[in-house]
């Protein structure tokens, strides 16, 4: 992937990584928006109602220059990255899981350590996340209202 741009490979990584949260049992939900104003790549709820933040590198110069994902930490049970098979692994922090893409498929290789939310912030994140998901969903089935929708439930 070497001859793709940052974007380009971000959107390759992002894409595989869904479609393993598919395979997993997982619901990923793309682009989210959080009450800090930071955006998570993938917020993915899983079957035990436990919530995963996947956040794509693209590159090490991507990571070296982000300081922003140990705040992730704070809005998910457990935080992972994905990167592609060229992103050299050994710059990631240890105790973050490791999603690994190629050619559209993703694995982890690296399970992360745990760090549970409080309830509060669970259901504050479970109804931001059904909000934000049932808001999308409008707009699939009705673009024309999806704008007015999302004003009212300012979430995006």
């Amino acid at each position: 992937m070497l001859d793709l741009s940052p974007p380009e490979r971000t959107l390759k990584v992002c894409r595989a990584a869904a479609r393993l949260c598919g395979r997993l049992g997982w619901a990923p939900v793309l682009e989210v928006p959080l009450p800090t104003g930071r955006r998570l790549d993938i917020l993915a709820l899983l079957p035990d109602g436990d919530f995963a933040a996947i956040e794509v590198k693209s590159c090490a110069r991507d990571f070296q220059t982000d300081a922003k994902w140990t705040e992730y930490r704070d809005w998910c049970d457990r935080l992972f990255f994905a990167v592609d098979l060229d992103f050299p692994q050994s710059l990631l922090p240890d105790d973050v899981g490791l999603i690994v893409a190629d050619d559209g498929e993703a694995a982890i290789l690296r399970h992360p350590a745990e760090h549970r939310l409080t309830a509060a912030r669970r259901k504050s994140l479970l109804l931001r996340y059904a909000r934000l998901s049932a808001g999308r969903l409008q707009g699939l089935l009705d673009p024309t209202g999806a704008a007015e929708l999302r004003a009212s439930l300012r979430v995006e």
